[in-house]
């Protein structure tokens, strides 16, 4: 714009026109209408301070502020909220504000000086990058690259927290989390978390790579952890991973997650925390300043911009919250077992050795054949000793095992003969519960189905009488050594060696006399 207070200012001290267009770098015509308008309409320097330069540019050309006058602006602000909308464009706004001109007896201005007029204004209010960005359309998730310490109020020791940050490009409202670990699970649940925090479900989610996530993303496909795609499934939203090296595919979340490191983690980097609840809850609290605190270039707020501009363009939360899930696919053990990484839960037996896939939520296990549920199991959320079982599961004899009781085995035993009662009876209360001992009763149980009865009674004799710790390894040994029978006693040899070697030599009295072998 030229600036008519300078050119009368150097007027007044002397300079001629040329001298004048050269200090503003003006035409020396514009500098000539200027001294013959302001002599014509008795404008004299100085001036005061209150007369700006638009001030006196209306004084010289009072005609061009006349026709100015009939042009109808255009509301940068309304073109701003339409443009976000999906197949909203400058070229339907500025038909739509050419009939509001006509409705209202205005002219408007043409197609190029209306996208002049609301691109400036964008540019000064910094809001160009909204453009790019329709409301509802997508969320931009990462896991910020800081920790938050959690102090261990037993130990002393430090564990670290972890920050997951959900963004909204549109609004650029943030959703914000601390998790203990990194984990698929965490990260299904805090999607799930961010969802319920905007009230709705966006178009796309943007992730970046993580296993956790993505198992694949190259030019030609994209493959997801299939707990996500179950996600996506529910939710009715679409997953696009960011590029590899790309990260100006999701930069709003690379900022807010930089941003929130700020806000949330170095604000709280000498706050102590002695559980994860309560960092949390700290988190929370400074997420909600971070979406109230106020835009700098602009009026409002991150939670203003939402409610008002995305909102409603949000798609629906379903009926039910998704519970997430963790797969793994397993080889089933010899024990037809299978493991959700703390506890082992039974499977048919007839599946051992043969590939499963595992579904773990966080009350459940699952386990899958071909496609087929096969076994189901409540998750047990503490470490237990023994697997899970499922009778049905179990191979008849394994079965027939848990029928017995603590009273079935010394009754058995009994008509074996008073030995093997013992014996039964030692197994039975060498643990600290009857049942620790059950697998030692059956295995003697089945011995006696490959030996007689007298050959048992006096397996358990013998181990009784060299050893006051029975096992069931010393009856087996005893079961299989070779039993020799003398000719005259018919008993075994074992016993004819016992009493050899009761026998012994008796030494004379003359051997322990004083002084021993002295002549």
């Amino acid at each position: 714009m030229v600036d008519y207070r300078e050119i009368l200012r150097l007027q007044s001290l002397g300079y001629n026109i040329t001298q004048i267009a050269g200090s503003l770098h003006s035409f020396r015509n514009t500098v000539r209408e200027v001294e013959r308008l302001a002599d014509e309409k008795g404008i004299r320097w100085p001036l005061g301070m209150e007369v700006t330069n638009s001030q006196l540019y209306v004084l010289l050309y009072p005609e061009r502020q006349e026709k100015a006058n009939v042009y109808l602006e255009p509301d940068c602000a309304w073109i701003h909220r339409e443009l976000a909308k999906k197949g909203v464009n400058l070229t339907l706004l500025w038909k739509e504000y050419q009939a509001n001109c006509s409705n209202v007896g205005r002219v408007p201005y043409q197609y190029t000086q209306f996208c002049d007029i609301y691109r400036a204004w964008a540019k000064k209010s910094k809001a160009t990058m909204r453009i790019h960005h329709k409301p509802g359309d997508a969320m931009e998730v990462d896991w910020a690259g800081g920790t938050l310490p959690v102090k261990d109020p037993i130990t002393g020791g430090i564990v670290p927290a972890y920050l997951f940050v959900g963004v909204l490009p549109c609004s650029c409202y943030v959703y914000a989390e601390l998790c203990n670990d990194m984990k698929s699970e965490n990260w299904l649940l805090c999607h799930v978390h961010a969802y319920e925090y905007f009230g709705g479900v966006p178009r796309l989610t943007i992730p970046d790579n993580l296993r956790t996530g993505v198992l694949k993303n190259t030019r030609m496909e994209t493959v997801l952890n299939r707990s996500y795609s179950e996600l996506v499934d529910h939710y009715g939203t679409a997953i696009v991973p960011a590029r590899v090296r790309h990260p100006q595919d999701k930069g709003h979340a690379e900022s807010s997650v930089s941003y929130a490191s700020t806000w949330i983690l170095a604000a709280l980097r000498n706050e102590t925390f002695f559980s994860l609840a309560d960092a949390k809850e700290a988190v929370a609290e400074k997420l909600e300043e971070l979406n109230g605190y106020p835009f700098k270039k602009r009026e409002g707020n991150r939670r203003d911009a939402y409610i008002h501009e995305e909102k409603a363009f949000m798609q629906p939360l379903p009926v039910n919250p998704y519970e997430p899930s963790v797969w793994s696919d397993q080889t089933v053990l010899l024990d037809y077992t299978v493991t959700d990484g703390l506890n082992k839960y039974s499977v048919p037996y007839d599946l051992i050795g043969e590939s499963v896939s595992v579904r773990v939520t966080r009350n459940t296990v699952e386990v899958f054949f071909h496609g087929n549920r096969v076994a189901v199991h409540p998750r047990e959320v503490s470490r237990k000793r023994d697997p899970v079982m499922i009778t049905s599961h179990m191979p008849e004899n394994h079965r027939q095992y848990l029928t017995y009781t603590k009273d079935d085995f010394p009754s058995w035993a009994s008509t074996i003969g008073p030995n093997t009662e013992k014996v039964v009876r030692f197994f039975l209360k060498s643990g600290k519960a009857p049942e620790q001992g059950f697998k030692s009763c059956i295995s003697l149980k089945k011995y006696a189905d490959r030996y007689k009865a007298e050959r048992i009674e006096e397996a358990c004799r013998q181990i009784l009488l060299f050893s006051g710790d029975p096992s069931i390894r010393g009856i087996q040994a005893l079961l299989k050594s070779p039993v020799k029978k003398d000719a005259k006693t018919d008993q075994p040899s074992t016993q004819r060696a016992n009493r050899h070697r009761s026998r012994g030599f008796t030494r004379g009295a003359e051997q322990f006399r004083e002084g021993g072998d002295e002549k």
